[in-house]
Order: C-alpha cells, then sequence, then structure tokens
C-alpha cells in the first residue's frame, strides 16, 4: 500500500506566509544583521505585528504565535488524526530560516520559551501569562547539555520562591519579556527536583551579565543571566509543584519533545537554502544533476549534490513524523532526537560541503553561503549536542534508563 507524504492543504497558508516573509524580509538584511551583532532587527516588529493582525483572524499558521496555540481548542475524536500547532510550528521554522536562523530567533513572541509554556503550562497559567515573549535559560557554567546537573535553586518562600543561580548560552536572553528557567527546589532529592519557572526579564536582582559575540546566528542576542535572589509567585511555577522521585523530571525534559523537530526543522530550512544556492552555481557552472544516471556515473559535484539532497529528505521526513506525533498525542521523545540528530548533522554537512563545492564563491561574501555554514553548527549543539540525542536514542531502542545508559 502507498504512503501520502503530501503535507495537508490547511498547512499551505502557514508556508506561503512564511516563505513570503523569509523571501521579502529576511533574506534582504540577513547580511546587514549578520555583520551588526546585537544590533536589534527593527524590521521585526512589523512582521510580528502582521503575525499578531493575522492570529486575530484566525488567519495565521500555529507557529506564527510563538507557540500559542499548539494546545487544541477542543478534544479530538478517538482514533481522530490531527495536523496541528506542532506541525506548522515545525513547516513555519523550515521556511523561515530559509531565509536567516538568527532573525527567526530575534522575532518578538516567538522565543523557545514559548513552546516550553505550550507543552507545560496549565489553561489557567496561559490565560494568566497572556501574551509573553519567553528566552528558555536551562545551561549553566558547570555543565552544557546535561540539563539533570542544573545548579539554580528555587527556595519556597510563602507564596512565592526564591531564585539564585547563573545561566549562559540564554536565547534572546536581553530581548525576551520572560525567561523560562530551570532551577531545583531541592537538590537533594536530585533532578526530579529540576522545575520550570515563567520569570519577567525586568524581575528585581535579574541582570544581563553580558552578551556573547558568536560564529554564526549573529543577529539574535545570546546572554549571560545572572538570577540573585530574584522572587516570582508559585503562580509561576510550569506543571506541577509536587517532587516526584520515581517519575523524575519528565515534566520539563517534555519540553524537548516539543523543541527538538523545531530545531530540526530550522536545519533543514537552512539545508534547502544552501543546496537551492549550491544547484545553481553548478549549472552555471555547466554540470549538470541528473537523476536519471546513477550518481557514479556523473560529475563528482553532481554525485555528491545527490547525496546531499537524500540526507536533506531524510531529514525533513524524520522533522514531520516528530512533530505529527506530538500534535496527535503519542509518545515522540525518541523521534523527537532522531530528528534533531538527523537535521543537525545534515545542516552541519551540507552548508559546509557547498561552501567547499563552491569554491572562492562560496567562501565569499558574495552569497550567503559561507554565512549559512556559520550559522548551521550551532543547529546541531543548542537543545542537546549531537552526542546527547544517540543516548537518547538508545535508551529508548534499548528500553534502558538513564542511569543504565550514560
Amino acid at each position: 500500500m502507498p504512503i501520502n507524504l503530501e503535507l495537508p492543504r490547511k498547512l499551505q497558508p502557514t508556508i506561503d506566509q512564511a516563505h513570503a516573509a523569509a523571501a521579502q524580509i529576511f533574506r534582504p538584511i540577513s547580511r546587514k544583521y549578520d555583520l551588526a551583532e546585537h544590533e536589534y532587527p527593527v524590521e521585526l516588529d512589523t512582521l510580528a505585528s502582521l503575525y499578531d493582525g493575522l492570529a486575530a483572524t484566525g488567519q495565521a499558521g500555529a507557529g506564527a504565535d510563538g507557540g500559542r496555540s499548539h494546545k487544541p481548542s477542543k478534544p479530538q475524536a478517538e482514533g481522530a488524526v490531527s495536523n496541528g500547532g506542532n506541525m506548522q510550528a515545525a513547516l513555519n521554522a523550515l521556511e523561515v530560516c530559509w531565509g536567516d536562523t538568527g532573525l527567526l530567533l530575534s522575532i518578538p513572541y516567538q522565543g523557545l520559551g514559548n513552546s516550553a509554556i505550550a507543552a507545560v503550562a496549565t489553561d489557567e497559567q496561559l490565560k494568566m501569562l497572556g501574551k509573553v515573549w519567553a528566552a528558555m535559560a536551562i545551561t549553566e557554567p558547570s555543565f552544557g547539555s546535561d540539563s539533570a546537573a542544573v545548579t539554580t535553586t528555587a527556595t519556597r518562600d510563602g507564596d512565592d520562591y526564591i531564585i539564585n543561580g547563573e545561566k549562559i548560552f540564554v536565547t534572546a536572553g536581553s530581548r525576551a519579556t520572560h525567561i523560562v528557567v530551570w532551577a531545583s527546589v531541592d537538590r537533594s532529592l536530585g533532578r526530579a527536583a529540576i522545575k520550570s519557572f515563567v520569570v519577567p526579564r525586568d524581575s528585581e536582582g535579574l541582570t544581563v551579565v553580558r552578551l556573547e559575540h558568536k560564529l554564526g546566528i549573529r543577529a539574535s542576542d545570546t546572554a549571560v543571566l545572572r538570577f540573585d535572589n530574584v522572587r516570582v509567585s508559585k503562580d509561576h511555577l510550569l506543571g506541577s509543584p509536587e517532587v516526584d522521585v520515581k517519575k523524575g523530571f519528565g515534566g520539563v525534559m517534555q519540553t524537548f519533545d516539543n523543541t527538538r523537530p523545531l530545531v530540526g526543522a530550522m536545519g533543514v530550512g537552512v539545508t534547502r537554502a544552501a543546496l537551492e544556492e549550491l544547484r545553481k552555481l553548478l549549472e552555471e557552472a555547466g554540470i549538470e544533476i541528473d537523476y536519471d544516471r546513477p550518481p557514479a556515473l556523473q560529475h563528482a559535484a553532481a554525485a555528491e549534490f545527490i547525496r546531499m539532497e537524500a540526507d536533506y529528505e531524510a531529514a525533513y521526513l524524520h522533522v514531520m513524523r516528530a512533530a505529527w506525533m506530538a500534535d496527535n498525542k503519542q509518545p515522540n521523545s525518541k523521534e523527537a532526537s532522531m530528528a534533531k540528530a538527523k537535521a543537525g548533522r545534515t545542516v552541519v554537512d551540507v552548508t559546509t560541503k557547498s561552501v567547499e563545492l563552491a569554491g572562492s564563491v562560496g567562501y565569499s561574501e558574495r552569497t550567503l553561503m559561507e554565512k549559512w555554514a556559520r550559522d548551521s553548527k550551532i543547529l546541531d549543539i543548542f537543545e542537546g549536542t549531537q552526542q546527547i540525542q544517540n543516548l537518547v536514542i538508545a535508551r529508548r531502542v534499548l528500553d534502558k534508563s538513564s542511569s543504565d545508559l550514560k
């Protein structure tokens, strides 16, 4: 029986809107803000207003609202198939990153923390928080991908929590209105006590220590944040405040099941941009890509292009599968990591190889190819490195716990 891999028609408006923004707004200013690191892209305010207007009239696809519409408005009938917010958000990210990844990460109200809120927050919290632009603060100076090693603390004080600690590599940390902070409510209980809190960025005691200078995604600000006795209401703790030692910290980790396919989609978008530019350059050089002949019988550059294009297709399908599972309330931890791992590995390989095959044109600033190669590396690092994704996949396939397989 054949498998239909076409996208539902209702998702086409999301693709069209996002691609138009990428082509007409992002691409023209991509180099400008790559060269002007830490300068806020004012052009994005217009885009954010446009998204808000479309969302208000029901014309914007989910993902154009920072993840606030990921939860279905009404329950699905038993056995029904949903193609909703997660898949739309992935397609939105894919198309916009075809334009510029750093600019996507800079769009107001589009932060990775918004996906965390959508994944974990209760309906009451969603109403209370309203319209926020949320950054995600997980990584600390003492650890990278080991999210269970959080040392930031959240101590209960009446109806509030007092947060102390330092977070690094916080995307949109100086621009977002709120920060989703991972902190331990009781370090003696290990990873089970790690909770996520939504902290207003203008809270007393929360300071931006510095902004990082980076290899890529320079349009996006990446901040170091310090929390010095920052007081936040208990209502801003996402999910249950109870510490379930047996369950571990699956609640906060559920965030990654939503965001890893999004990062995978970002990688797929950059990969497609590089392949399209490379194809154009190869054709201008008289190199034909012939799908009716075996790659081994073609020009070496054409054979390499076909190999990379196959990897691109595989990464795309991984991302769509993981997003579809999330929309249909199916456990997708393994698939989310597979999507992130495949897309992250592919985008680094394709953009680097494209620069190589394009020669001096690819290495120069005459095109955006060298920029895409620089931007691609972060897509294989944040939301969990390649090694972490492979570890998660192995645990799921072998049915091992984190203590069994490290």
